[in-house]
């Protein structure tokens, strides 16, 4: 479960076979705060609701029963009609919306699809702030996934990086501590070539902080390293001296950065 705050109101959701379900229980809570259930039925019992929520889901679940959906909107003209989120999910075999029992978190769920239909019903300025928040927040998921996405890939080009260091620098009959010191040092190689500090010096600078230096690092940066880390493991087989592959990874980590930048400001005019 996640939530957004929308007008002082909290909006939970969740995800669902890669698709969000924000929850109609919360909206309808903007219109009477003590009766959400009855809010939401009122807005099914239309007919205008019956034909929308039954046309997105012939579009999506081919398992719907449009026979049933029929006859329900056929019902929805007359006055007496009635509809509850329970004998919608029952009785058409519904995928678009959901029920969850429970204190916190419990009450109607539908596909953010459906949720915005309800909540322009319940006010327009409402599923405009709604909206908008919501596109925040997936922006800003993105932005995660992307960061993950990088880190992943710098972990990989990791091991490509050790292994040009065990099969190059690491003689023969060392200790386990002077082995670890070998791919520290090298790790360090660019860290400085990047960040401008070695690990020890981050953490002596950031105490307080949990993990390392690359943790900490942003999108531009971690492509920059996975860069990094491939072209030293490169240098490495070369048989290019330490302090030379220093200058060189350095020279390229204040190119490349600018070069990601740049591209990242020409998005933003965009």
């Amino acid at each position: 479960m996640a939530k957004i705050i929308v007008k002082n109101t909290e909006i939970v959701f969740f995800k669902k076979e890669q698709e969000d379900y924000i929850s109609l229980t919360d909206i309808a809570k903007v219109r009477d705060n003590e009766n959400p259930s009855q809010i939401i039925s009122l807005w099914l019992r239309t007919y205008n609701t019956i034909e929308y929520i039954g046309l997105w889901k012939m579009l999506n679940n081919p398992n719907f029963n449009t026979h049933i959906y029929e006859g329900f909107k056929t019902e929805s003209a007359k006055p007496h009609f009635w509809m509850s989120p329970q004998k919608w999910i029952t009785e058409t075999n519904a995928i678009g919306m959901t029920s969850k029992s429970g204190r916190y978190g419990g009450g109607t769920y539908a596909h953010s699809d459906i949720a915005f239909k309800f909540a322009s019903w319940i006010s327009a300025e409402f599923e405009l702030y709604l909206v908008r928040e919501f596109k925040r927040l997936k922006e800003e998921e993105q932005k995660t996934i992307g960061w993950n996405a990088k880190r992943e890939l710098a972990k990989i080009n990791y091991h490509i990086h050790t292994d040009a260091v065990k099969h190059n620098l690491i003689p023969a009959k060392l200790t386990t501590q002077q082995i670890n010191f070998i791919y520290a040092n090298e790790a360090d190689v660019l860290n400085v070539s990047l960040f401008g500090i070695t690990a020890k010096q981050w953490r002596e600078k950031n105490p307080d902080l949990k993990g390392n230096i690359r943790d900490y690092a942003s999108i531009n940066e971690l492509i920059c390293l996975s860069n990094m880390e491939n072209l030293n493991a490169v240098f490495i087989n070369e048989g290019l001296p330490q302090k030379e592959r220093l200058v060189k990874l350095n020279h390229i980590a204040i190119q490349q950065m600018k070069v990601l930048q740049e591209v990242e400001n020409r998005k933003l005019l965009k």
